[in-house]
């Protein structure tokens, strides 16, 4: 078990500790009244960092926020750990920008585990996210995760980015992408008229279309056109909310309880 550090250190934690398993298992089924019983004992637990062989570290507070997310008590979780000292704006990269907890929220669309981290003081604008470095709302977009999308919009998240305002349907401020001296250039406009259709925004993407707009345009990162993401509307709230579904009914005979 990893000795506690000074008052001027990190504890480091390795994954095959018995610490660091019964910290992960209390976080991942939230058994909250484990949890507190051992940031009493130690603490310094709760800014810990679990290393792996590789170097690669991340805090507690990613592990509440690790893929897929929606862990039980999650919310109650981060308070708790943000109470006891945890910084909610740690880097997955420690001692370097890298993806905070609030990115990995919004990686997975755990909107309510991405609303208690803003309330502990979440940095909205955090740098580093593996959607081109950017921020959580990017992430957000980037990977179809509308609910985490909207709230950080509506906590005042900047949309300084053309596709960014036009996947959430910000039809009324895509003006000003065009009103200065830089016009977007065509790729920008059928990358914002793609995003717009991924996330189901009719209006912009008609805006848009009669900015250029080609309609048969498919970005780098992904096969579909604007017409066949739009048709599949891939939303990952919703995708987590149908495989943990589907662990049930897999499991259940047809027409048993689950």
């Amino acid at each position: 078990m990893s000795i506690k550090p000074t008052t001027s250190e990190t504890l480091k934690l390795n994954p095959t500790d018995e610490l660091t398993k019964e910290v992960v298992r209390a976080i991942r089924e939230g058994d909250v009244e484990s949890l507190q019983k051992l940031l009493s004992v130690n603490s310094a637990l709760s800014r810990a960092r679990i290393v792996d062989q590789k170097g690669c570290s991340r805090s507690l507070l990613h592990v509440v926020t690790d893929w897929p997310g929606f862990f039980r008590s999650g919310p109650t979780t981060v308070h708790l750990l943000s109470t006891a000292g945890a910084d909610p704006n740690a880097s997955a990269k420690e001692g370097e920008p890298g993806e905070t907890p609030l990115h990995w929220a919004a990686s997975s669309d755990d909107v309510e585990v991405a609303e208690a981290l803003v309330a502990c003081g979440a940095n909205i604008e955090a740098r580093g996210g593996s959607i081109a470095g950017g921020t959580p709302l990017e992430n957000a977009v980037g990977y179809g995760c509308w609910r985490v999308a909207h709230l950080l919009v509506n906590r005042g998240a900047q949309m300084e980015k053309l596709w960014i305002t036009a996947a959430v349907g910000r039809t009324s401020q895509l003006e000003g992408f065009f009103g200065g001296n830089l016009v977007p250039s065509s790729h920008d406009i059928n990358q914002a008229f793609w995003h717009a259709c991924q996330g189901g925004q009719r209006r912009t993407a008609e805006y848009l279309l009669s900015r250029g707009a080609d309609v048969r345009w498919k970005p780098e990162y992904a096969n579909e056109t604007a017409l066949e993401i739009a048709a599949a509307a891939p939303d990952t709230g919703r995708q987590a909310l149908v495989s943990w579904l589907g662990k049930f009914t897999a499991a259940a005979p047809s027409g048993s309880a689950v």
